[in-house]
């Protein structure tokens, strides 16, 4: 990635749960810019190392920077200023809540209201939450999602509700996205369409995408360079046809030679 500059960086990152070692030493960065895949078996550690970048986790060793800054010591909130957003496997969704409201909490970084104002509505909200609204439906304006602005997320089917979890994460105007899963249970056809929402967010918007994904025919497609995760270490980095060819890959993962490129 000659010529281009890392946003975020993992140096000798570990964590471990009583005698289980979930990731285990992992370093690489990530560049601006760029679609970083993340592939490995299930348990591999890929969700644990999404969970210690946005410090759901504490590190039990190793660093992690963003921009020239450490942020391993952080907390959640402050990584999420700090532009880092991310969405989940489970997606989520606050269930009580509307769709628009659902996006709604991913502008509170640009908030200015304290946690009680806006658990109680009042001070600073009151002129606060017409402005994020607009915000909140100017991402679902993105997704074509308008016409679901105030639908419960359980009435969306699984498409759409993906959708709202990108879009809310996407509302907090990340420099960095770690999407985890997001093609689980899609078609075909909602797989292709993700794809270009993916490659429309790098296009657009210029945010680094790191993309932890068991969907070959997407992840291989979208990214630039692919990490292969095993027993919670990396045990490849390459460019996704390279890392079709990896006889390590393929016998811990992949299973068999295929282009998906």
């Amino acid at each position: 990635m000659s010529g281009r500059n890392p946003i975020l960086n993992l140096k000798n990152v570990s964590k471990a749960f009583g005698g289980l070692r979930a990731v285990d030493d992992v370093s690489f960065d990530i560049f601006e810019g760029e679609i970083l895949g993340v592939i490995g078996p299930n348990g591999a550690g890929k969700t644990t190392l999404f969970n210690l970048v946005t410090h759901v986790y504490p590190l039990s060793s190793g660093e992690i920077w963003f921009k020239g800054q450490r942020i391993d010591k952080l907390a959640p909130y402050m990584v999420c200023r700090l532009g880092i957003a991310r969405t989940f496997q489970d997606l989520q969704l606050f269930t009580n809540m509307s769709v628009v409201e659902n996006v709604m909490v991913g502008c509170h970084k640009w908030c200015r209201a304290g946690l009680l104002e806006d658990m109680f509505r009042f001070g600073r909200n009151k002129k606060e939450e017409p402005k994020i609204a607009r915000q909140a439906m100017e991402q679902l304006l993105r997704f074509g999602l308008t016409e679901r602005a105030f639908a419960w997320p359980a009435s969306l089917p699984l498409r759409e509700r993906k959708l709202v979890g990108i879009a809310r994460a996407l509302a907090s105007k990340p420099n960095c996205l770690l999407l985890d899963e997001p093609a689980g249970g899609l078609s075909l056809q909602e797989l292709e369409e993700l794809g270009r929402v993916i490659t429309a967010i790098v296009r657009e918007q210029g945010i680094t995408i790191v993309l932890v994904e068991h969907r070959m025919e997407m992840l291989m497609k979208l990214s630039d360079r692919v990490i292969v995760m095993n027993f919670g270490r990396t045990i490849f980095e390459g460019t996704p046809a390279e890392v079709q060819k990896d006889e390590q890959v393929i016998s811990a993962y992949l299973g068999e030679k295929r282009d998906w490129t």
